[in-house]
């Protein structure tokens, strides 16, 4: 229950619920309240005109007597001490005089009698109901007479403003309800496509993440979060798969060396006099040392894939200069870029690439140093035989070898150059090969004020 109470469908439900309320009631108090507003000010201002009225007979010299031909009006005269002169409708009990605003007069408080005596409109003397007036108070121009006049509030305008009060307070709290319930079926129905990707995720396992989830036909944030979700597992899958050939891959270039090792001491085992032991150590020494490259190239390559570490401004010249080693490398330097990187492992980079170049270069190796467009560009070219064109993409894979002569490494793994592409991309650059044996890493240029 506690769980249903906190769910997305309920509070947008009850949100609704209470936003609707509140703006249905507020409007329907507002026009309650102007309705009765407009019906007082109708009477008010025509009860204005019948005191006005009757001020002006008196002003003109009429005693109170003479207006009982007065028809169609509510009024009453008394003098200075309250002592009522002239009434119609002749009222029993109290006078009009005792009120100063509304006033609500039974029909048994009306003297039929001494009201169709002097001549009061007919009408009003045959009321079943209350009889509601709103009283103005005049003085005549001698302030000899208080004049207290009222008109009776429309009946009909009446009942229409009590009905609406009536189907208002059943009926706001009724839509507010309904208004909360559709939001409810609507927020579900909005949610399906949410549940769905919700337990086809739920379903998903690491073999599985070929798997995608539904996407839906609308161009809403649920249609965008399938799509997030379905890149988000493709990026799984592909780093799995990368992962898993890499494993594979990795186990057996290291079982080569030990496989190897292991042959020349069980040879050596079997026959101790007939073998050249300082040979035998010598080869098992080239294998050790091909299976310490190897474990430190995973073990970067691992790093990589991690993360990066933190960086700092390298001037790329002094990497270059580090990375040559003193090499016979004809080295090109224009202008000075820094970049935010790792220097170490752009010492790295730059030593993989001149490697590469000198083992396949005919006679001549250039490193060059440059700035384009914002990025700092490095660019390592030899004299050899180049890359076939389907191949430059593919040989910045890990343990990728090509069968051409140009790949063929004595004792490499073939990590060498996707070490520099790992590389390139954790400072945010690019590594690729241009004309067959030129290869060109980018990095973005460090802005230095």
């Amino acid at each position: 229950m506690r769980r249903f109470f906190r769910s997305t469908r309920f509070r947008v439900a009850l949100t609704a619920f209470a936003t609707s309320a509140v703006a249905l009631g507020a409007v329907s108090v507002w026009f309650v309240v102007q309705s009765q507003s407009r019906l007082e000010n109708a009477a008010q201002q025509l009860a204005v005109a019948h005191a006005e009225a009757v001020v002006q007979l008196l002003n003109t010299g009429a005693k109170p007597d003479d207006l009982r031909l007065v028809r169609d009006s509510i009024y009453e005269v008394t003098d200075r001490s309250g002592n009522r002169l002239a009434s119609c409708p002749v009222l029993r009990g109290a006078t009009l005089a005792a009120y100063d605003a509304d006033v609500t007069v039974g029909p048994g408080e009306i003297d039929r009698a001494d009201q169709a005596s002097v001549g009061c409109a007919p009408e009003l003397g045959g009321l079943d109901d209350d009889l509601t007036v709103h009283v103005i108070h005049e003085v005549s121009g001698d302030s000899k007479y208080d004049v207290y006049a009222g008109v009776r509030i429309d009946p009909e305008g009446q009942a229409a403003v009590d009905s609406a009060r009536t189907t208002l307070t059943a009926g706001v709290p009724a839509v507010a309800v309904l208004i909360g319930v559709i939001a409810w079926f609507a927020v579900s129905r909005s949610l399906r496509p949410v549940e769905a990707i919700r337990a086809e995720v739920a379903e998903i396992g690491a073999h599985d993440l070929g798997r995608r989830v539904p996407a839906p036909g609308s161009a809403d944030e649920i249609a965008r979060l399938a799509e997030t979700m379905n890149s988000m597992l493709a990026r799984l899958d592909n780093a799995v798969t990368r992962q898993s050939r890499f494993t594979s891959d990795a186990s057996h270039e290291l079982r080569t060396p030990l496989a190897s090792m292991r042959t020349q001491l069980e040879v050596l085992l079997a026959h101790p006099d007939r073998l050249d032991w300082r040979a035998a150590c010598e080869n098992a020494l080239l294998d050790v040392t091909r299976l310490q490259d190897l474990v430190a190239d995973l073990v970067l390559l691992g790093k990589l894939d991690a993360g990066p570490d933190r960086l700092e401004p390298v001037a790329l010249a002094d990497v270059v200069e580090a990375g040559v080693d003193g090499r016979d490398v004809h080295v090109e330097i224009s202008g000075a870029p820094v970049v935010r990187g790792h220097r170490s492992r752009l010492e790295r980079l730059v030593r993989n690439l001149v490697d590469n170049a000198v083992r396949h270069a005919a006679s001549r190796v250039t490193v060059e140093v440059s700035v384009v467009d914002g990025q700092a560009v490095l660019a390592v070219g030899d004299d050899g035989p180049g890359i076939a064109e389907a191949d430059r993409e593919r040989v910045f894979d890990r343990f990728v070898r090509l069968d051409d002569g140009r790949a063929r490494d004595d004792g490499g793994a073939g990590l060498g150059l996707a070490i520099v592409a790992d590389i390139a991309r954790a400072h945010g650059g690019t590594a690729e090969v241009e004309h067959g044996s030129r290869f060109v890493v980018r990095i973005p240029e460090l802005k230095t004020s």
